[in-house]
């Protein structure tokens, strides 16, 4: 009997192995795929531009409906996709162009032959037609194509792109998360808050530190209605906890709201804890629903004090602290901050406002805004 059931373990043991090896060659397989897919669109939309002056304003209607008639079981030969192919290599090729010139510049600075200088360029035309080894360093052929629909369509720069790439990678962002992330101008905001981290930190988690906080923070996913207080944004904040975990960023584990410190002999309430695993720190954040004063860096320094001694353990690196606020003047920030000595940023938020049902009963309505107006023209 003992036998039998060593057995059927070991069977067990050995399939669980055996289906996450199925697992990894399906994930590999489908990557494999993508790639071959991403770099097909990249030459398909190379063609389209090298031919669409020979063939006229027609041409992209015509070749859709050619493909189409002949691959009818295949997709992406609509008239829009053609179209964004196009737009694809039209807007990474320029990044591509730009580091021949780079070659050949350093080939001439160390003056090298000409017929090297001249292999160098062949080399950089043929690129060019090389399928996804083209824009490997953009990545792109490592997220779907509707992710890459997004990012081309939406970003205003390659830097941009770059970006958003490398962060759906890293973050395994669905399409939906993707475009609200580009929707809310991350790319913009990440990184920017107002900081004390390269004299409070070192290299390099000063750095990642400094990437990891935004400004502003975007809390879309709330609807106030005023007069609301900073405990009430709070408790939105924890009722959407994931929403909210989100918008801060990936490496951000919630500890608790109004979380108790006892120093000596008095009662403190921290607004929000959080632990970052990346950072591997404990994050304090403080809400204020005003324009940030400079006794806020003082209160929150007290608070990182106090974590750091009766929370925080050996293997812990030091506590960070965010005071997000509606408002700020940038100068009174960086003056407020300069001779702290514990980590902190700070940074502004935004949420969606309501208005009362009072207000709203008491605002005109269209028609008697028409009738106001129609009035004036009298």
């Amino acid at each position: 009997m003992k036998t039998v059931n060593k057995i059927d373990q070991e069977y067990k043991d050995w399939l669980k192995d055996l289906k996450a090896k199925v697992r990894s060659v399906q994930l590999k397989a489908a990557t494999t795929v993508n790639s071959v897919l991403i770099g097909f669109y990249w030459d398909l939309g190379k063609m389209i531009v090298e031919k669409q002056t020979q063939y006229g304003s027609k041409f992209l209607e015509k070749l859709s409906g050619d493909l189409q008639s002949e691959f009818p079981g295949m997709s992406g030969f609509s008239y829009r996709n053609l179209a964004l192919c196009r737009q694809f290599y039209q807007f990474y090729a320029p990044s591509i162009l730009q580091q021949p010139v780079a070659e050949l510049k350093q080939a001439k600075d160390i003056q090298e032959d000409t017929a090297h200088s001249t292999v160098i360029g062949q080399q950089s035309v043929a690129q060019l037609g090389n399928g996804i080894k083209a824009i490997g360093q953009q990545a792109v052929d490592q997220i779907p194509w509707g992710h890459n629909i997004h990012i081309f369509t939406k970003a205003k720069s390659l830097d941009e792109a770059h970006f958003y790439n490398q962060q759906t990678i890293e973050n395994g962002w669905s399409r939906e998360v993707l475009a609200l992330q580009i929707k809310s101008k991350l790319y913009e905001r990440q990184g920017k808050a107002i900081t004390n981290f390269q004299h409070t930190l070192p290299e390099p988690q000063s750095d990642l530190a400094t990437q990891t906080l935004k400004d502003p923070y975007v809390f879309d996913f709330m609807t106030m209605t005023k007069p609301f207080h900073e405990k009430d944004i709070e408790l939105q904040l924890t009722s959407h906890i994931t929403k909210f975990l989100l918008e801060l960023g990936k490496g951000f584990a919630f500890i608790g709201r109004q979380y108790h410190l006892l120093v000596g002999e008095t009662d403190y309430y921290i607004d929000l804890l959080f632990y970052h695993v990346k950072l591997r720190c404990y994050v304090v954040i403080e809400l204020k629903n005003t324009k940030f004063v400079p006794e806020y860096a003082g209160k929150l320094n007290f608070y990182l004090s106090a974590v750091d001694s009766l929370v925080k353990s050996d293997e812990d690196n030091p506590t960070i602290g965010i005071i997000m606020c509606r408002d700020k003047n940038n100068f009174e920030t960086e003056f407020a901050l300069r001779d702290i000595n514990k980590p902190m940023g700070i940074s502004e938020f935004q949420l969606t406002e309501i208005l009362p049902d009072e207000l709203k009963t008491s605002l005109p309505t269209i028609e008697e805004i028409e009738q106001d107006l129609n009035t004036l023209d009298e």
